[in-house]
Parts: structure tokens; sequence; C-alpha cells
């Protein structure tokens, strides 16, 4: 299969965590206690295994589905923790052909923010450069359980990581990542070394993180880099448009994204799986 070569990142003018989805957050004070703690065990039934992993001095959470010996790929969450959505990306990728090993890593430890303020806080308190530290973690837990090639893959404040992760870890074989880029202080994706696929939606309205110009400048940023690249814009989508879950489209009501294209979204996964069984083949 002939593996395509194009694409670039955006750095963001002020800090991430400061102007993500800002608009749509609350005036309010968030109490921790309100913050929802999920149960340490997974339900019987859950196809998902959860295990820990360590880095440095500390252990995370991780929950891993799919078959033992494929390809790996590190999905990493939105804003909100992991959540159903989450879950549900990473269930989806292990079940496309030809088989994924997919893994997901708590970078909240524990925590979900059960609505966009309760979002923002957690992710306002997000050690960045230690969540690049536990992708890393989940990329070498992987090929030293069964997965020779790994990628990282991303949704929203997770697609901004999946992108740090090409420029930060050499350890990582291929990305793909969805609305999001990350800020210059933590990666620049000139300095790319893996090669990224990324997914915008026309309409998502997230100056200098996930909009059209970010997505564009990314383009030229991928392009300086040298590594294979893709940067594809799905016409009439918003932001977060792969969430399709009932719960998922009910909440990017809420958020205002009433958008509903089942086309894209089936589109992008195609180029997904495309892109990462390009890349993570044996």
């Amino acid at each position: 299969m002939h593996c395509i070569r194009m694409l670039a990142i955006i750095p963001c003018s002020r800090s991430l965590t400061k102007t993500l989805l800002k608009p749509l957050v609350r005036t309010l004070s968030i109490s921790p206690s309100r913050l929802q703690v999920r149960s340490m065990a997974e339900s019987a039934s859950s196809p998902f295994k959860k295990i820990q992993i360590q880095r440095d001095d500390t252990t995370f959470d991780a929950y891993v589905v799919g078959k033992e010996d494929a390809p790996g790929i590190v999905v990493v969450q939105e804003w909100w923790g992991v959540d159903y959505e989450v879950k549900n990306h990473a269930l989806k990728i292990s079940q496309l052909d030809p088989g994924f090993k997919a893994l997901i890593p708590d970078l909240y430890r524990g925590k979900v923010g059960l609505d966009v303020a309760e979002a923002q806080h957690l992710m306002d308190g997000l050690d960045w450069q230690g969540a690049v530290k536990d992708i890393c973690a989940s990329v070498n837990w992987l090929k030293a359980n069964g997965s020779q090639k790994v990628g990282v893959t991303g949704y929203c404040m997770g697609g901004a990581l999946s992108i740090a992760s090409s420029v930060l870890l050499p350890e990582v074989d291929a990305v793909v990542a969805f609305y999001g880029v990350p800020s210059s202080e933590l990666a620049d994706p000139a300095k790319a070394k893996a090669p990224v696929q990324a997914h915008f939606g026309e309409l998502d309205s997230f100056v200098g993180f996930s909009d059209v110009t970010a997505a564009k400048a990314l383009e030229e940023k991928l392009k300086a880099s040298g590594v294979p690249y893709e940067v594809h814009i799905y016409p009439g989508n918003g932001h977060a448009f792969m969430n399709r879950s009932p719960e998922g489209i009910q909440r990017r009501k809420g958020m205002g994204m009433p958008d509903e294209d089942e086309d894209a979204v089936g589109l992008a996964w195609s180029r997904f799986r495309a892109w990462m069984s390009c890349y993570l083949s044996p």
C-alpha cells in the first residue's frame, strides 16, 4: 500500500487551557466533590481490561481492549475524561479491520467532568507534560505486551496531545488527531517525527485550536516537518463531530452543535483505518 505524504500545526497564541471552549463555560465555582469518580472496577460485562501502568514515581489506570498481538493504538480522552464516548471510540478502533489493540490512559486519575464547567476545571488542572509522559508509558506498555508498532489518536484535548506525541515521543509510529492542536509551549508540529493525519470540522468555532484557520496553519507546519501527513476538513461539521452515541449527540446539541453527518463520520473512520493500517503494519 502506498502511504500518502502531507500535514502541519498552529501554535495557539494563548495557553490552550485558558482559551479552549471558554465561551461555553458557565461562571461558577467548581467543588472537587462534584466531579464524578468512577468505580475502580470495570463491570463483568465490559469488554475492557483495566490495568495499571508505571511511569516515573507514579502509577495510573488504563483500559485495554482488542487482540493481544495486534498493532497498538493509544486513545487519548477529550476534556471530559475517560467517559462513555472515548470508550466507544476505543472499542470501535479495536474492531476495525485488520484489528487493533486500543489502550485509554486515564489522564484525570479517575475523575470525569459531568458538564462543560467541570470539564474545563479538570483540563485547566491538567499537567500537560505529565500527560505526554502518560502517553509515552502507554506506548511502551503496548510495545512490551505484544504490539510491534503503536500509534496515538485523540479527540479535542486528546487530539492536541496526539500531535504533541508525534513531536515529543520517538516511540510513536503514527498519529491520527481529531479537532485539536497543541500550544506552541507544548510542542511545535513543524518538528513532528511520526506520520500525522488530522481531521477538522468546517464549522468548528474554537479559534486557534480547531477551527479551519488552525487546520490550515497546522498543514503548513506539518509540511515543513517533512513527515507524511494528511489534513481533512469536513464541510458542514462542527467540533466533536465524531461523537455519535445518543448521549454524545445530546451533549453536542446542548453545546450548540446540532450537526449530524454520518457520511462524514464514516469517511473519517475509513481514513483512520487506512492510515493506521499503513503505518502500523509489521
